[in-house]
C-alpha cells in the first residue's frame, strides 16, 4: 500500500504534459551515427509527424504544420493521409508503436472516411477533420480529387495487405478499406466516356476545373489504381490514348549526359519519381513506353547533377547538397526542378530517392544531419526545405514531404511498402490488362 501511494504522489506532482504524454519522445541531434542507425533516427523522428501531430478526432494527416496561407487548425489532407498510412505500417513493423495500436488508429481513420464527404466514391482534396466536409482547395475545387485519392488508397490497400490477423479490429479494417475502395466509380471521371482521366468533379461545378491528366508526371500511380478497380475500372484506352499520349511524355533526350526516357526536360521536381512509387515497385517494372527504374534513377541522376553543376551560381548546392521538389519556399510554395531553380534544396528530394540513388542519397542525408543539422533538425524530422542564397530556412514540415521520406528509405530497406502492394491481386490484374510487366505479375 506504502509503495501505491508513493506512486500516486509522484504521478500527481509530474507536470500536466508528461502525465498526458502519450507520443513518441523527440530525438535530440546525435554524433557518430551508424548508417544504419541514422536511417532509423531518421525514420523514427519523421515518424512523430504522423503520430503525435495527427488529427485527434479523425487520425488523418494534417496538411502541415503550421497554419500559415490560411488554413486553420482542422485541414486534414487527402494524400498526406495515404502516405501516413504507409508510415504507420513502418512504424508497427520497427515496433515504434504495437501492431494493435496502429491498426485501431487506421481503423479509426477508415471510420472516419466511410462517414466524410466522397464524391462518387472520391475524396477532396482537403477534409476537415473533426467534420468530415469538404474544405475547398480553391474557389472551383470543392468536390472529388482523384489524384489525392489515388494517393489515399496506395496507402489503405498496403494497409489491407498488411493487417491480416483474425482479430476485430484488423478484420473490420480490411473489410471497411474494400467497402471503401469498391465504391470508387473510376470510369465516372473519364467525363461522359472520354479516353482520359480527369483529376476534378464537384457538384457544384460539375467538370470547370477542366483538367484531363496526361503524363509524364506524378499521376502514374491513379491510371494503374483506375484500371484495377474491380466494380468500376476504366479501360487500357484510358491509359494508353489519355496519359501516355501527351506532347510532354515520352522524351528520350539525354541532359548533361544521362538519358530521360518520359517526361518534360530535365525530368521535372522529383516528386514524379516519388509518390506513385511509394507502393508501386519499380523494379523490373517496364511497359511499351519505359524501365521505369531506368526513368526513376535517371531522373534523380539529372537532378542530382544539375545541382552539382549549379549552372545558377546559388549557394550551398554541391555533390552532398541536392535536390530539387515542391516545396514550401522562401517567398511561397514552388514545384521546384532544374527548370524552375531558385536556388531551394528540400530535404524529401533527395532522401526519397534512397532505393535509386542510394550511396548519394546517403551522402545528402549526412550532410543535412551531421553538418547543418543545428539549424535542419526538428522534433518531426528535417525541416521542409532551405535556401543559403536568401538565408532561410523554412519553419514548416508538409505531410507530402515527410510521408516518403520515411517509405522511401523502408522501400529502399526491406521493400517492405512496395512488397505489400504490389501482393494486392487487383493491382496485378491491373497492371497486367494496361500491358506492365513486373516480377510480382503471377503468370
Amino acid at each position: 500500500m506504502r509503495q501505491l501511494f508513493i506512486l500516486i504522489c509522484m504521478v500527481a506532482m509530474m507536470p500536466v504534459a508528461a502525465q498526458q504524454q502519450k507520443g513518441i519522445p523527440p530525438l535530440p541531434l546525435q554524433k557518430n551515427l551508424s548508417d544504419s542507425a541514422l536511417l532509423d533516427a531518421v525514420q523514427l523522428q519523421t515518424f512523430r509527424y504522423f503520430w503525435d501531430f495527427a488529427h485527434p478526432v479523425s487520425g488523418m494527416a494534417r496538411e502541415r504544420s503550421n497554419t500559415s496561407f490560411g488554413y486553420g487548425d482542422e485541414v486534414v489532407t487527402t494524400g498526406g493521409t495515404g502516405f501516413g498510412i504507409m508510415a504507420t505500417i513502418v512504424a508497427a513493423e520497427r515496433k515504434w508503436i504495437s501492431r494493435d495500436t496502429a491498426a485501431k488508429q487506421l481503423l479509426k481513420m477508415v471510420n472516419f472516411l466511410l462517414k466524410a464527404d466522397a464524391y462518387h466514391g472520391v475524396f477532396p482534396h482537403w477534409l476537415n477533420g473533426a467534420t468530415g466536409k469538404t474544405i475547398p482547395f480553391s474557389r472551383k475545387d470543392d468536390g472529388a480529387d482523384l489524384v489525392e485519392t489515388s494517393y489515399l488508397f496506395q496507402g489503405l490497400l498496403c494497409a489491407r495487405q498488411y493487417f491480416t490477423a483474425n482479430n476485430q479490429a484488423e478484420r473490420e479494417l480490411r473489410n471497411r478499406i474494400g467497402w471503401l475502395w469498391n465504391d470508387i466509380e473510376w470510369n465516372w471521371f473519364t467525363n461522359g466516356g472520354q479516353e482520359v482521366l480527369y483529376w476534378h468533379w464537384s457538384p457544384n461545378n460539375g467538370w470547370a476545373m477542366n483538367f484531363p491528366v496526361r503524363g509524364f508526371n506524378e499521376c502514374l500511380i491513379m491510371y494503374v489504381l483506375a484500371a484495377s478497380g474491380e466494380k468500376y475500372p476504366v479501360s487500357s484506352a484510358v491509359y494508353h490514348r489519355g496519359w501516355a499520349e501527351s506532347n510532354f511524355f515520352k522524351n528520350g533526350k539525354s541532359f548533361y549526359g544521362i538519358k530521360l526516357p518520359l517526361g518534360f526536360d530535365y525530368g521535372g521536381p522529383l516528386f514524379f519519381s516519388h509518390y506513385s512509387f511509394l507502393g508501386l515497385d519499380p523494379r523490373g517494372l517496364k511497359d511499351r513506353y519505359a524501365d521505369y527504374w531506368e526513368q526513376n534513377r535517371n531522373h534523380t541522376l539529372i537532378n542530382r547533377e544539375h545541382c552539382i553543376r549549379n549552372p545558377n551560381g546559388f549557394k550551398g548546392y554541391g555533390v552532398n547538397a541536392w535536390g530539387l521538389t515542391a516545396s514550401d519556399t522562401y517567398n511561397g510554395y514552388a514545384a521546384h526542378s532544374p527548370t524552375e531553380d531558385n536556388g531551394t534544396i528540400t530535404p524529401t528530394a533527395a532522401l526519397s530517392a534512397f532505393p535509386y540513388t542510394p550511396d548519394y542519397s546517403m551522402q545528402a542525408l549526412k550532410h543535412f544531419y551531421f553538418t547543418k543539422g543545428n539549424q535542419l533538425w526538428s522534433p518531426y524530422g528535417f525541416v521542409d526545405a532551405y535556401n543559403e542564397s536568401q538565408n532561410w530556412i523554412a519553419a514548416s514540415h508538409l505531410a507530402i514531404d515527410q510521408g516518403p521520406i520515411i517509405v522511401m528509405i523502408e522501400n529502399y530497406r526491406t521493400g517492405l511498402l512496395w512488397k505489400l502492394f504490389m501482393s494486392c491481386p487487383e493491382i496485378q490484374n491491373g497492371l497486367t490488362k494496361l500491358g506492365f510487366e513486373s516480377p510480382w505479375i503471377k503468370k
